[in-house]
Parts: C-alpha cells; sequence; structure tokens
C-alpha cells in the first residue's frame, strides 16, 4: 500500500506507549496496532484529529505517500 503510516515514529519521539495512546483517542490497543501497522483499510477523520491533538502533531506527520514499486516486489 503506498501510503505509510509513522505512529510509532511519533509515540518514540513522544515517549508516549501505544496502551496510552489508545486511552487518550478513545480506541482500543489492538485497533491502534491495526492501523499503526498499516493493515488498516480506512481511518476515520474524527480518529485521525484525536491521534494529532494526543499527540501534538500534524496528520502529515503521521501518513506518508510513497510511489509503489514498479517491479512488483
Amino acid at each position: 500500500m503506498p501510503i505509510t503510516v509513522d505512529i510509532d515514529v511519533m509515540l518514540a519521539r513522544r515517549k508516549m506507549s501505544v496502551g496510552e495512546l489508545a486511552d487518550r483517542v478513545g480506541i482500543t490497543p489492538a485497533n491502534l496496532a491495526v492501523l499503526k501497522n498499516g493493515r488498516a483499510k480506512a481511518v476515520r477523520f474524527a480518529t485521525l484529529a484525536a491521534l494529532c491533538e494526543a499527540l501534538e502533531c500534524q496528520p502529515g506527520d503521521l501518513l506518508r505517500w510513497e510511489a509503489e514499486d514498479a517491479t512488483g516486489g
């Protein structure tokens, strides 16, 4: 998938655990892990806004686009 999720980078910068972030955002640690590991198919804007508020960052700090490898590998 060409969208890369950098929640783990922001967690490290903020010295925050997945559990603490999940509590602040109001989602389960399991759902946060799905998002963090790039397995989510979608994210609600409300969740993205809550993540940005809790991590004191912008959406672009959490999500970035990368071109897919044209060779398929």
